[in-house]
């Protein structure tokens, strides 16, 4: 009996054992052997780019400089790029108009050059897939936004927003832009005298058009939703350089990973709760 326990447990440790080499060498694969088999590769087709750092890649070096590129007073010009980003900015000098840069262990090539640039929007050959969204981009922007989509699902979205934005459906908005805007002097009125933070203005202005356009009747649930949008776009910019560490991130969420789920959960029951208003009062008319 004691012979069998025996073997069972050194069964089982085994099985631990080889399980976590398992895991350990996929790790070593993915965060170093296969970054540093990309950028041999393309090293050796004249593409150059800062190198590879260990899990991080280039994300601590872009947080540094555009630390440092928001701490100087910026001049009065349109010369926005350098300041909004400095890495690619700096890196153009340095390396070309095409160079490679890592996000964490994900490879990205970045593409300046016109031609070049010509050739992958155009995308005859399909050779050019579209990116995976995934973390709080994918919350931000949908499974099956227009910016990922392909092929039939492309088309039918592409049609959708070209009704939306048409000349014709544009002339519809302009009273609800022009309501927005009288609302928005109105405030100015009232503030004669005191300084008025014009950005909050806009960004104010912006939520109460959108939502009056886009949502109609339901435009303070319209407005909610916009916030919502608005708070889940201020978290996903803050983490676009920030590397989870694989595993541990499956296990463990962040603050903002908690209270990014609760504005996607928030934002799609809000767009349910609409969209099943409008249904109700289409059969009322329909009765």
């Amino acid at each position: 009996m004691g012979f069998v326990v025996g073997t069972i447990s050194i069964l089982i440790s085994s099985s631990v054992c080889l399980s976590l080499l398992l895991v350990l060498i996929n790790l070593f694969r993915k965060l170093w052997w296969t970054p540093i088999q990309i950028q041999r590769m393309l090293n050796s087709q004249g593409i150059g780019g800062p190198g590879y750092r260990f899990i991080h890649g280039n994300t601590k070096e872009i947080r540094t400089m555009k630390a440092e590129s928001i701490r100087k007073p910026m001049d009065l010009s349109h010369q926005v790029f350098q300041r909004l980003q400095p890495h690619i900015h700096s890196w153009i000098k340095i390396y070309g108009k095409n160079f490679l840069m890592w996000n964490g262990p994900k490879a990205q090539l970045v593409i300046t050059d016109s031609e070049f640039a010509k050739e992958i929007i155009k995308n005859k050959e399909k050779a050019y897939i579209q990116m995976e969204l995934e973390g709080y981009l994918k919350k931000l922007l949908g499974n099956n936004s227009i910016v990922t989509a392909e092929g039939e699902k492309w088309s039918t979205l592409r049609k959708l927003a070209n009704h939306a934005f048409h000349a014709e459906s544009l002339k519809n908005m302009v009273p609800a832009m022009i309501s927005s805007v009288e609302m928005m002097l109105e405030r100015w009125k009232q503030c004669e005298g005191e300084e008025i933070e014009v950005y909050e203005e806009f960004i104010l202005l912006t939520s109460e058009v959108i939502s009056r356009t886009a949502f109609g009747s339901s435009y303070l649930e319209g407005k909610n939703i916009f916030e919502m949008l608005t708070q889940l776009g201020i978290i996903t910019v803050r983490n676009v350089f920030k590397i989870k560490l694989p595993v541990i991130s499956q296990f463990w969420k962040s603050i903002d990973g908690i209270e990014s789920e609760k504005l996607e959960e928030g934002i799609r029951d809000s767009i349910l709760e609409i969209i099943k208003k409008r249904e109700n009062a289409m059969a009322e008319v329909g009765n």
